[in-house]
């Protein structure tokens, strides 16, 4: 495959593989963790250091993109994922509630600069346009095999061990992880248009908020948050207490999610090249509307089975990579070259200030008045956000722009004929 033999990207990439491996494995862990500590209330608890994970998103990753073009971008990585591996290494010894939180802060915080540093460097190494949507695939299988394999793998490793050893496993992927990012020859960031910290900071989210497609992203951010907060706070409380599971059970719950997004992934390079982003987005948000919908059904209707429940998180893992594949696409269609990075981090922060929303929700709602109240106002939510979406994002946005009609978007950035396209 020509995208692998970029040697840079491919480093680049199995450094990606190996640190979500990690990251899967601490999702796991932290659930199991916070149910030790806190028992039924284990969804306030990890809704709370969900919590606390967007908040660190949504502030530290625009200020990383105002300030990454003054920093070589290689060493920054590394910096950031050695202080992930050094945190993660101390949360097996956590004796308090609050201790996960100033831990997850920190975390989080390291995470927040390292992720939207990483997405753009891709374009700088991966310049065409093919292989570029080729490496935005690559990157949701990636994505998506951990979201199947990690459960898989921690719910073999609680056979045989205690939950704390995962975090071991974490910490020992990321330190992998800032090796293969030394090994690249990663180019710095082109100098910003903009001089000011907070002109650069902000540029970004000005951007979504004057290109009709980006707006209706920002929709999109808040389906996937609805849905995704229900399997992400609500599965081990779920599995441990409605269906009487063991450890073991919930990061197979967590598998099933994991494996609709694998197999929606796995076709949609294909699907992309003859069907736009907006149609597939879109449907990808009808799906997650359908999924949050029959997971009320399920509680409200007393339906608790491991079959139907199985059905539904596959169903909302098919949707979030219906939705999340192509994203990268309409970024890169929509800014110039130099304003990537901005874009990245903008995207970062407008689709994790979603989650802030959605995560307390399932959480703190969840756990005080029944997963039938917090569902349907996540399901409402995923709703809003789908309607908006068609709404902001006309049909033909991309081709207006382009073929310059009486009325084009003229606040929509200049960009080439072919990204377009591909994001119209």
């Amino acid at each position: 495959m020509r995208l692998f033999a970029i040697r840079d990207y491919r480093h680049l990439f199995s450094a990606q593989i190996i640190a979500l491996f990690g990251t899967g494995l601490t999702t796991v862990a932290l659930g199991l963790l916070a149910y030790d500590l806190a028992g039924p209330r284990a969804g306030t608890v990890l809704g709370t250091a969900l919590t606390v994970k967007m908040v660190m998103y949504v502030v530290i990753a625009p200020l990383v993109a105002a300030y990454v073009d003054r920093f070589p971008r290689r060493t920054l990585l590394v910096l950031l994922d050695v202080v992930r591996a050094a945190v993660v290494l101390a949360l097996p010894f956590v004796t308090e509630i609050w201790h996960i939180y100033v831990l997850i802060g920190l975390l989080q915080a390291a995470s927040a600069a390292f992720t939207p540093t990483f997405q753009a460097v891709i374009p700088d190494i991966v310049a065409d346009q093919s292989d570029y949507t080729r490496a935005l695939s690559a990157s949701q299988v990636a994505s998506t095999m951990e979201s199947l394999l990690s459960p898989v793998l921690a719910a073999v490793a609680l056979a045989f061990m205690s939950f704390n050893w995962l975090f071991l496993g974490t910490s020992v992927g990321f330190f992998i992880s800032a090796l293969l990012v030394l090994s690249t020859r990663i180019p710095d960031a082109r100098p910003s248009a903009h001089t000011r910290a907070w002109d650069k900071a902000a540029s970004g989210v000005r951007t979504f908020l004057r290109t009709p497609r980006l707006r209706g992203v920002m929709a999109l951010n808040l389906v996937v948050a609805a849905a995704g907060s229900i399997v992400v706070v609500n599965t081990v409380n779920y599995v441990r207490d409605e269906l009487s599971g063991s450890q073991s059970d919930v990061a197979w719950m967590l598998a099933a999610s994991g494996g609709g997004t694998l197999l929606a992934a796995l076709v949609l390079p294909r699907v992309l090249d003859r069907i736009s982003a907006r149609s597939v987005m879109v449907t990808g948000a009808g799906v997650l509307v359908g999924g949050t919908i029959a997971a009320v059904a399920l509680t409200a209707a007393g339906l608790t089975t491991w079959t139907g429940t199985a059905i539904v998180w596959t169903m909302i893992g098919v949707g979030m990579a219906l939705v999340i594949t192509p994203t990268g696409n309409v970024l890169r269609a929509s800014v110039e070259p130099r304003a990537i990075p901005e874009a990245f981090a903008a995207q970062f922060s407008l689709s994790h200030l979603a989650w802030l929303i959605t995560y307390p929700i399932a959480g703190w709602v969840g756990t005080n008045a029944g997963f039938a109240l917090a569902w349907s106002v996540l399901a409402a939510l995923a709703g809003a956000g789908a309607v908006g979406a068609l709404l902001l994002w006309p049909r033909h946005d991309g081709r207006r722009a382009v073929t310059g009609p009486a009325t084009p978007d003229r606040t929509a950035p200049r960009m080439d004929r072919a990204a377009l396209s591909k994001a119209a």
